[in-house]
């Protein structure tokens, strides 16, 4: 869908702790079994059903002292830590639960969720799938339908088939609810299978005329099918009732643009002001701005994504530059700063691959360096194609000139065992 950045809240809501929607002392009473006379761990409960976190907090911390092994008393300890947003002082307690009962159905989901607000669905993913596994107990079949649920999300990124059948699960547990309704149409969506995205988008608007993200979903669609007319017309209604929903407005400005009306750019300049570091917005704005002739403010914003990319580098994240440098050489393919650190990203999440595009789509602009061609030996090297890593480690070596000693040892050592 356009707009991730923006977009992608509207999908699922910020969650906090796995039994936010029970009473949370019941909830955590039916984590696992207490030790015997854990009256403190009760208290703690009572305090959390009151979100008195603090009280609830001392009084584990000094049970946590003398019984550290309690399941139950680090399942709660995790929840206040995950309900005041101290992620890793709750996946710390997550994981010591499940270490004390592996079979905690909630430990796992909650520290499954956590995870993946976190952006860590690598490591969210086999948490949620055990939970799916575990007797729910007194918390209830709907518990076990929520980590299916969860799944569901995190697979309807890479694979559509999957989150269906995650969806599916979740509901021989549970009722159908709006939720599902959307996530089964993005999940089609993400497909490609429009024609039942709609109907389900469809259903959730015959209920709700005025769900933004059903509108956003639906108007999508009409996009993808080049219905711009009707998207408009949609996305007009919904604009005029909302008109500060970032993604209703990015959407409204794409399908404007797509059919080179005017009121595009006024609409997306806006969207900046509002949104100055967001790069979907910023790289929509500068194709209009090109478009209409404005080509210095259209480099500017194409400059601001290649240095938005640089910074998370700087901040050693990876994956979040990789994004960004993506987006850049899309909005601007004749940036040879863009395929620069899109190279450099992409060996650092481990795509080889990629890197080596990069690298080749670099070449056209700029001659090569030093770091280049490290970048090219180690991609290669990466792939075991042992002759071409061979020769751009050494032609690294050659350039590198005593610059970079650790790389020129690294290189020295890996031609040692690639010419053997």
């Amino acid at each position: 869908m356009l707009l991730i950045s923006l977009a992608a809240g509207a999908q699922e809501p910020a969650q906090k702790p796995a039994q936010e929607s029970q009473d949370p002392a019941a909830a955590a009473s039916a984590a696992t079994a207490p030790e015997t006379g854990s009256q403190p761990v009760a208290e703690a409960e009572a305090a959390i059903g009151k979100s008195d976190w603090k009280t609830a907090e001392t009084g584990l911390d000094l049970w946590l002292a003398g019984h550290s092994a309690d399941a139950r008393a680090l399942f709660d300890a995790g929840y206040v830590a995950d309900a005041q947003d101290r992620a890793a002082d709750a996946v710390g307690f997550y994981r010591r639960a499940i270490a004390a009962d592996p079979k905690s159905l909630e430990a796992h989901l909650s520290l499954g969720l956590l995870l993946a607000r976190q952006g860590k669905t690598d490591d969210a993913r086999p948490e949620l799938k055990t939970a799916t596994t575990l007797d729910a107990g007194d918390a209830g079949e709907q518990v076990k339908a929520r980590a299916w649920r969860a799944l569901a999300r995190i697979d309807s990124g890479t694979n559509p088939a999957e989150a269906s059948n995650d969806l599916l699960e979740a509901l021989k547990l549970t009722a159908e609810t709006t939720a599902d309704t959307l996530l089964t149409a993005g999940i089609a969506d993400q497909a490609g299978e429009y024609a039942s995205a709609e109907t389900a988008y469809r259903r959730v608007l015959a209920a709700d005329p005025k769900s933004a993200q059903a509108i956003a979903g639906l108007a999508h669609v009409l996009m993808e099918r080049k219905q711009y007319p009707e998207a408009e017309t949609l996305l007009r209604t919904a604009y005029g009732q909302s008109p500060d929903d970032p993604v209703v407005a990015a959407e409204l400005a794409t399908v404007l643009a797509a059919e080179d009306k005017a009121e595009a750019l006024p609409l997306l300049q806006k969207l900046h002001d509002a949104h100055p570091q967001d790069a979907a917005i910023n790289r929509m704005l500068a194709a209009v701005l090109a478009d209409a002739g404005d080509y210095a403010g259209s480099d500017h914003l194409y400059a601001l994504l290649v240095a938005h990319g640089q910074n998370l580098v700087r901040q050693i994240r990876y994956a979040e530059a990789f994004t960004a440098f993506n987006k850049a050489t899309q909005a601007d393919p004749a940036n040879a700063d863009s395929w620069s650190g899109l190279a450099f990203a992409a060996s650092h999440t481990n795509q080889p691959a990629v890197t080596l595009h990069a690298l080749t789509m670099r070449s056209k602009y700029l001659p090569e360096v030093p770091s280049t061609y490290f970048l090219w030996a180690t991609a290669y090297d990466t792939l075991h194609q042992n002759a071409q890593a061979a020769a751009y480690y050494q032609h690294f070596l050659d350039s590198a000139a005593g610059k970079f000693p650790d790389q020129e040892w690294q290189a020295r050592q890996r031609l040692k065992l690639l010419n053997k």
